[in-house]
């Protein structure tokens, strides 16, 4: 039974909804399809329990005047038939609908739906662009999915919950009222009214309190993540005193918006209780009143005083759940602005067949510049052969690891275009088109996960092709004598956060073995040797050669060893190429690139 209504709901669906919306019900109705039916037969269900347990009052009238109208010789026959049918509906058929309710609720809801909406944020998340994530803390970006996943959920179950069984209540105790006289309908009208204005004037500013106290949260995580996955750097500059001064900013910030949404509640809560205690009075000298003249029966006075007292404990409940509703809201609102940004690099609506292996790679007049910054590129243009090797050399900021994030388009140019054998490289899809790619960074980044899951990653996992990749790349021996806390060993082993369990140089070499598994037909090098000592490097340099063979290889090179392997250097300042030839051309002019190679030193060139 459990399982199969836990199995209603798929928490990961299989298709792609694309961009959420930007309004707030249409982003609450987004991530809520498919879901409908199970959320009205919830609020029907709801609707049911809630009449059940307002019928209960009308109960208790009708026994009490039964009672004083009857003896107790007679009660059994004259309302035997009556009291049977209230026990079934409270024995069997409240249960019945209660059980229902709850796994609906629980299994088929609960766990499901906030896990759809993580899965489907995540996945939008993941096509983001490299400036989106350049701009924003990963662990506020995490924290907002976590975040408004639940709220989503809380927003839309609570909804449901609170109207439906207000409505119906309210609706059900102003006719059992209006039943014994309708004066007694004036003090719950004149309640339901006063305590509408307080829920107009409160909810909107808890609301407000609640998306700055979701914002200010975001940003205290994204803090606190920061300086932990930085941790190293902290510890280098004895920056523990001023990490801890810049997330406790963040943590005041957080305290003072969470001081303004209390003093609210606070408000709000002394408002109803106010209420609800005068209604409480009223109603029951009301109801002794018309009693004493004889108006209305103990059973009414029974029902309205424990009307009264219902109200008092639904009111306080409405309160919270009222609140916790728009507290809610405000975190989807925050969430929303974060999460339902629009995806800045896009596949093509009607993209081109599969990118070509193998092809010229041009760049036609293409003018660049980063967002607020001033143009890196005017007018570029460089064309690649297929097969060739490219070194590009340049001082500091001349464009170089600009040029490769725009061939990885990994941001879209301003104007122009970069082809592959002719076809502009916006016309394919980005999946299949970075796939003809592989690359090593001077500062590779590995995942949080096992050797062999960072060597594999990208390619089919094969055990014969990674020791392969492993001896290519000198890194067998240190791999095999890892270990981690939970007993891995070897390919198993955790390499940590960013791989900060491995040197340097070790990171670099299975960047390295991840390219070899990779087995691309574009190799982009960004100083891919600069962390392995010397006779490492001569290792690993002899192996390289033998696997970038027939491959068109783009390599940005500080070093000797390096360049010896191109075919041609380009020489990039200021965001154009300044010098372009095979290395001895370069040496035997009086160029930018001569001037660099003076200034290097065992291998470098300086910057």
């Amino acid at each position: 039974m459990w399982r199969w209504f836990e199995s209603l709901v798929p928490p990961f669906p299989a298709e792609e909804r694309g961009e959420p919306p930007d309004g707030f019900f249409r982003f609450i109705f987004f991530y809520t399809q498919g879901l409908w039916k199970f959320l009205i037969a919830i609020a029907c269900l709801n609707a049911m329990l809630a009449a059940g347990e307002a019928l209960f009052f009308m109960c208790m009238g009708n026994i009490v005047d039964w009672t004083a109208s009857t003896s107790p010789a007679d009660f059994l026959d004259s309302y035997g038939s009556r009291l049977i049918i209230m026990m079934l509906i409270a024995g069997v058929a409240l249960p019945v609908a209660s059980l229902l309710h709850s796994l609906l609720l629980h299994q088929t809801i609960s766990g499901n739906y906030p896990m759809q909406v993580r899965w489907q944020t995540h996945r939008q998340m993941l096509s983001q662009s490299l400036a989106f994530f350049s701009s924003e803390f990963a662990g506020r970006v995490a924290n907002k999915i976590m975040q408004t996943a639940m709220a989503v959920r809380t927003s839309v179950l609570k909804l449901i919950d609170v109207a439906v069984h207000m409505i119906v209540y309210i609706c059900m105790m102003l006719w059992m009222l209006s039943r014994a006289d309708l004066v007694l309908v004036t003090p719950l009208a004149v309640w339901l009214l006063l305590y509408a204005l307080s829920i107009y004037f409160f909810v909107p500013r808890l609301r407000r309190a609640a998306s700055l106290q979701a914002d200010t949260r975001s940003d205290m995580v994204g803090r606190i993540v920061d300086s932990y996955v930085n941790i190293s750097t902290v510890k280098l500059f004895g920056g523990l005193g001023r990490e801890v001064n810049y997330a406790k900013a963040s943590m005041e910030s957080f305290l003072k918006s969470e001081y303004k949404a209390m003093r609210l509640l606070t408000m709000f809560d002394v408002s109803v209780q106010f209420m609800n205690y005068t209604l409480v009075i009223v109603l029951s000298v009301m109801a002794l009143m018309l009693w004493t003249v004889g108006v209305v029966t103990p059973g009414a006075i029974a029902i309205a005083i424990a009307i009264a007292i219902r109200v008092i404990n639904m009111s306080r409940w409405m309160m919270w759940e009222v609140s916790a509703i728009f507290e809610n809201i405000g975190m989807v609102y925050d969430g929303m602005k974060t999460l339902s940004k629009p995806v800045s690099i896009r596949d093509p609506v009607k993209p081109a067949k599969e990118p070509p292996k193998v092809g010229v790679i041009e760049f036609s007049n293409v003018s660049f510049g980063y967002r607020g910054a001033e143009q890196i590129f005017s007018q570029l243009n460089l064309k690649i052969k297929p097969g060739e090797k490219l070194g590009i050399v340049g001082p500091s900021g001349a464009g170089k690891t600009t040029l490769i994030n725009l061939l990885l388009r990994f941001y879209d140019i301003s104007s122009g275009a970069i082809t592959l054998n002719g076809h502009d490289i916006r016309t394919f899809k980005q999946d299949e088109y970075r796939d003809l790619f592989a690359m090593v960074s001077q500062d590779p980044a590995l995942m949080h996960r096992t050797v062999r899951e960072n060597i594999c990653y990208g390619s089919v996992s094969d055990a014969e092709e990674m020791h392969k990749a492993a001896e290519l790349t000198d890194s067998l021996a240190f791999i095999e004598n890892l270990s981690d806390y939970r007993g891995g060993h070897g390919f198993d082993t955790l390499v940590g956060e960013r791989g900060v369990r491995l040197s340097g140089g070790q990171r670099q070499r299975i960047a390295l073995a991840r390219v070899i598994m990779k087995n691309a037909p574009y190799l982009i090098l960004d100083e891919a040797t600069s962390a392995l000592d010397s006779e490492t490097e001569s290792l690993v340099q002899k192996n390289l050669a033998k696997v970038v063979e027939g491959r068109t290889v783009i390599a940005i090179a500080h070093r000797l060893s390096t360049l010896e392997m191109m075919d041609r250097i380009i020489v990039l300042d200021e965001g154009r190429v300044v010098e372009d030839g095979t290395m001895q051309e370069l040496l035997s002019k009086d160029g930018l690139f001569r001037r660099l190679w003076q200034l290097q030193s065992h291998g470098f060139i300086g910057n």
